[in-house]
C-alpha cells in the first residue's frame, strides 16, 4: 500500500485556486501645513505636534502607483494631492499584502495606533 499521496496532475490548476493577496493599506506623510486646515485639525484635537501628519489609507494596487494617483488627481484624497510627501513604509511594509477585509479593518487599525502614538492622522 501506498502513502496515500497523490501527485495533482495540473499544478498550475492548484496555483490559479490559491487565493492571492493584493491589497494593501499604506501611510502617506503629510506637509506640516495641512494644519491650517479646519477639518484636519478637528481630526486631530488631541495632536501635540510631536510625530508628523500622515494619511492612511488602503488600496488593491501598489501603494507606490496609488501614491502617484493622489498626487495627479486620480481619486485622489485632497490631503495627499495638495500636502503628500512621500510613502511611509516603515508604517506599513510589514503589514502587506493582505486580503481586502483584513486590509479595510487594518486602514482603522493602523490609523488609530498611529494616533495613539502622537501622529496626526487622515483616514478616509
Amino acid at each position: 500500500m501506498g502513502c496515500g499521496f497523490v501527485p495533482n496532475p495540473n499544478p498550475a490548476a492548484e496555483i490559479m485556486r490559491t487565493p492571492r493577496f493584493h491589497h494593501h493599506v499604506y501611510v502617506v506623510e503629510l506637509s506640516a501645513s495641512v494644519w491650517r486646515e479646519a477639518r484636519f485639525r478637528r481630526a486631530n484635537a488631541h495632536y501635540l505636534g510631536t510625530a508628523p501628519c500622515v494619511y492612511v489609507g488602503m488600496t488593491g494596487l501598489d501603494p507606490d502607483l496609488r501614491f502617484d494617483r493622489h498626487k495627479a488627481g486620480i481619486r485622489a484624497n485632497r490631503f495627499v494631492r495638495d500636502y503628500g510627501l512621500h510613502l511611509r513604509p516603515d508604517l506599513y511594509a510589514v503589514f502587506n499584502p493582505m486580503p481586502y477585509d483584513a486590509a479595510r479593518d487594518m486602514e482603522v487599525e493602523l490609523a488609530i495606533g498611529l494616533r495613539e502614538q502622537g501622529y496626526a492622522v487622515w483616514q478616509a
